[in-house]
């Protein structure tokens, strides 16, 4: 039997629809059969100055054609081992609705998808939007059990109340915490000037935030700095693009000087799929008119598809 390499399309990157990783395209929610599901946010209301996040799903899919390998997966020599062959089902949801300047209905209708593919015992992928898209994909976990999670971001984004406003990106990881089911925080790469006071890493410590710098986690190691998860903890992972340095990722809301380069993070992401269950990931605030080489989007989807090869190489031992 031949294989795609040599019959049918050729159906390079740059060619057809951007779906993520060039994958299956389901608009209906309810038929969804698959392994992992992706779903675009883009919603970026919650932003304190720069806007733009609300382009990053669409940034972020075109980038992820790049590394569309199709059924044969990908060969990591590194490793010895084929990541995302055929047999893992990856099918975009496409987005979920937003409803301009209404936060709670925008908020509700991404929760609506990520309990949509929880329904269908997918592993759901949100691509934002700004971090406040956070706080409706933990929402959709409030029926799966207890969960710790883990956010890999410059800022600690622990702010209770500021002017009223409890939902937008300086809040989620405060509303996590708030949460009988979410049972711990690993904040990694939280840095300089922050975006919450004093107090808010005093009130983090105290709901249970284990807070590491990007020094300290260097310090330390991937592999160390992974074994401050309590052991057993099923995982859910919140990337804020803000924690890679803005030298190699500038398409973003709120950069930070001295972030992560990209070993740093794939390191600890595989660490991380190694020795815990992953239940669900975001990845935010890439904002791609900040962005004129494309870079961000492209390390984006290149952590997102790595991390997803990760995770069902373990899951398939």
């Amino acid at each position: 039997m031949s294989n795609s390499y040599d019959s049918g399309r050729l159906d390079l990157p740059f060619v057809g629809i951007a779906t993520f990783g060039k994958r299956p395209y389901q608009p209906d929610w309810s038929a969804l059969d698959a392994d992992i599901a992706i779903l675009g946010a883009p919603f970026d209301f919650g932003t304190q100055w720069r806007s733009g996040a609300r382009f990053g799903p669409r940034a972020v899919r075109e980038a992820s054609t790049l590394f569309s390998f199709g059924h044969a997966g990908a060969y990591d020599h590194e490793d010895d081992a084929i990541y995302l062959p055929g047999s893992v089902k990856i099918v975009d949801m496409g987005d979920a609705d937003i409803v301009h300047t209404d936060t709670e209905k925008s908020h509700a209708n991404i929760e609506t998808g990520v309990r949509a593919a929880l329904a269908a015992k997918a592993l759901p992928v949100v691509i934002g939007g700004d971090h406040s898209i956070n706080i409706p994909c933990l929402r959709a976990f409030d029926d799966q059990g207890a969960i710790h999670v883990v956010q890999i971001d410059a800022h600690l984004d622990f702010v209770d109340e500021r002017h009223g406003v409890r939902h937008g990106h300086g809040n989620p990881m405060r509303r996590a915490a708030e949460h009988g089911y979410v049972t711990g925080l690993t904040q990694i790469g939280i840095r300089n000037v922050s975006s919450t006071a004093r107090e808010g890493y005093e009130d983090a410590r105290a709901m249970g935030s284990d807070i590491l710098s990007v020094r300290q986690a260097r310090a330390l190691g991937p592999a160390a700095t992974i074994t401050r998860i309590p052991m057993g903890a099923r995982v859910y992972v919140t990337i804020d693009i803000d924690a890679f340095c803005p030298s190699i990722a500038p398409g973003t809301g709120t950069p930070s000087h001295g972030g992560f380069l990209y070993y740093d993070v794939l390191e600890m992401l595989q660490d991380l799929a190694k020795r815990h269950e992953i239940v669900g990931v975001d990845l935010v605030e890439v904002a791609p008119d900040y962005d004129p080489t494309g870079s961000t989007a492209i390390l984006a989807a290149q952590i997102l598809l790595n991390f997803l090869g990760f995770i069902f190489h373990e899951r398939q031992k």
